[in-house]
């Protein structure tokens, strides 16, 4: 049954090209991620204050580092959530963050604050063991950079 709220549910996650990865940051792409997917943004669900992109990393993506390095206007959070059940902490992986020429490693679900105008990436993989999911939120409704 179909309520007044259901316009603020997203059923389906849309493929979307972000600037900084992937295709449009390289122009083409061998794999070990399924792309980012739109979870949650204003141009589908209008009023919504929060862009959220959505990936699986399974395994070391080509090109390494995936994301190159930019800055937003506004502030974002980035994600790192392992698949191990039997340890939430557990990522699987080894990835490598830069924040203003600081390298910063993640080898465990993490979530990194960056604040508005940081310029932080590349964001590269030492190794994939296992899968694992990567969010990045944006505190706007479009992801710009």
């Amino acid at each position: 049954m179909a309520g007044k709220f259901e316009k603020y549910i997203v059923r389906e996650m849309v493929r979307e090209e972000l600037p900084n990865e992937g295709v449009l940051a390289y122009g083409e792409v061998e794999g070990g991620t399924s792309g980012a997917h739109a979870l949650m943004s204003g141009w589908q669900v209008p009023g919504s204050k929060v862009h959220i992109a959505y990936s699986w990393i399974h395994e070391v993506p080509t090109p390494n580092p995936y994301v190159l390095e930019h800055t937003h206007e506004y502030d974002e959070v980035l994600i790192w959530m392992g698949s191990n059940p039997e340890d939430i902490n557990d990522l699987g992986a080894v990835a490598e963050l830069t924040i203003e020429d600081e390298v910063y490693e993640i080898s465990t679900s993490a979530s990194v604050y960056i604040p508005a105008g940081v310029r932080h990436c590349p964001l590269g993989y030492q190794r994939v063991d296992r899968p694992f999911q990567f969010i990045a939120l944006s505190l706007h409704p479009e992801y710009k950079s």
